[in-house]
């Protein structure tokens, strides 16, 4: 059953619970008012041998992160971070993020994107390329026999835009954007309601089905699709991206031809 770990708000954690067993039977919820890391207390947990299926909600994480060690900046109230951890055997795992991505996105508002690989942006009715970093999500693993994998969705949404200090931001193009812009009104425990059930479900179709089940409904919400971009791989610096393929890759049409980029980071070239 549902587990509190000193909340310091209300959380709709019974109720949750309760939708959660339909898509993941035995999963646990746990809400913990303070940790390092939701990822990383999942992680440990795994590694020590414990293959239950939880979702854990930090309301402040203190050493929250994103994908190549970045600081996760979090705030109790302005922001929602949180993990799955589930034990997990797809037949392939490429293109997991973007199928969290979408069932992210798709429980929110039509305004929210997908910037490959697994950022989530608020567009609104900016142009192409100004829109704004909402979240991201960081998938990470345990274990390397198929069998005893243990997977980690983290996901960590602003609800409101961070503040920025009394220095404000250098460049307002790069502040953040919140979910109480697109719903006004919303608070964290809401936006666990609707975004938690959906990802959950989506881990279970992306493992019997993998990402050519998820591939239109990316399209639909494809940030980076049409545009010129700039990438770290080194045979496409730059191009117009054409979407991805069946395994989630980026398709870049560059000078030398349409090139694939698998891993590594992309942006928005300035116009």
């Amino acid at each position: 059953m549902a587990s509190f770990v000193r909340p310091a708000h209300p959380w709709p954690t019974e109720a949750l619970w309760q939708a959660l067993q339909a898509e993941w039977p035995g999963i646990t919820v746990e809400v913990a008012a303070e940790l390092d890391s939701t990822n990383e207390t999942l992680l440990t947990r795994a590694r020590a041998g414990d293959r239950t299926a939880c979702l854990l909600v930090a309301e402040h994480q203190r050493q929250g992160r994103g994908r190549q060690g970045r600081r996760w900046i979090s705030a109790p109230g302005d922001s929602l971070t949180f993990s799955v951890g589930v034990p997990y055997a797809p037949r392939q795992w490429a293109g997991l993020s973007l199928a969290v991505g979408v069932a992210v996105a798709e429980a929110l508002a039509p305004e929210v994107q997908i910037k490959w690989p697994n950022d989530l942006w608020c567009v609104g009715r900016a142009p192409a390329g100004e829109g704004r970093k909402l979240g991201g999500i960081l998938i990470e693993t345990v274990g390397t026999a198929p069998a005893t994998r243990q997977a980690v969705v983290g996901i960590g949404l602003n609800v409101r835009s961070p503040d920025p200090g009394p220095a404000g931001w250098p460049d307002p193009r790069n502040r953040p954007a919140g979910l109480e812009e697109l719903l006004p009104g919303i608070d964290a425990a809401e936006v666990l309601r609707r975004v938690a059930p959906a990802v959950v479900r989506a881990l279970r179709e992306f493992e019997r089905e993998g990402f050519p089940a998820f591939r239109a409904r990316f399209e639909a919400r494809d940030l980076l699709r049409g545009h010129t971009v700039q990438t770290t791989e080194p045979e496409a610096p730059e191009g117009v991206a054409l979407g991805v393929d069946d395994e989630g890759a980026l398709l870049v049409h560059t000078a030398a031809g349409v090139r694939t980029v698998a891993v590594g980071e992309v942006s928005v070239r300035p116009c």
